[in-house]
């Protein structure tokens, strides 16, 4: 008897929505840390998180993907997950489970179906299918650039502050 091949999906509730997120895609699964929130950031960055002295954008996602049109209230609950190749980190409401789902449940979608083609696939799952997000395709070109140009600045304030010590 052949054994089905399987792959490992994170289920997230994202502003009481599950989604889920192919296990490789991240790197880490983090509770949720203090954020340093600079006032021109806006829009759906959380803030960012200091990871050894380099400061890591943190979106969060209800609000990118529009399910939340504001911030909310600090939730001790709530997790971030470190993007594998290291660029970013997002905030979900909460990692549910990890689950294992044979290849012939996942249903490829269009990349035209969706902005930017950042839902890849579905799975079936509890009677349902739950929408598979790409990590590579969750932010546009330009907001990847507009991100990279935020993370720039925040690094430059705070090596300034290693400056000031210094002197």
């Amino acid at each position: 008897m052949a054994l089905s091949q399987t792959t490992t999906y994170l289920i997230l509730d994202v502003a009481g929505t599950s989604c889920a997120l192919p296990r490789d895609a991240v790197r880490e699964v983090l509770p949720l840390p203090h954020l340093h929130a600079p006032p021109a950031a806006g829009g759906p960055i959380a803030g960012f998180l200091n990871l050894g002295g380099v400061p890591l954008p943190v979106l969060d996602l209800a609000r990118l993907l529009g399910q939340r049109a504001a911030a909310v209230e600090p939730d001790p609950y709530r997790h971030i997950l470190l993007a594998a190749d290291g660029s970013l980190a997002l905030l979900v409401d909460r990692v549910v489970d990890a689950v294992q789902v044979s290849l012939d449940a996942v249903r490829s979608v269009s990349d035209t179906r969706t902005l930017n083609g950042c839902v890849e696939a579905e799975i079936a799952l509890d009677k349902r299918f739950v929408h598979v997000l790409s990590m590579q395709r969750i932010l546009t070109t330009e907001e990847r650039e507009r991100v990279a140009t935020l993370s720039r600045r925040a690094a430059e304030r705070l090596a300034s502050f290693d400056a000031a010590v210094m002197d």
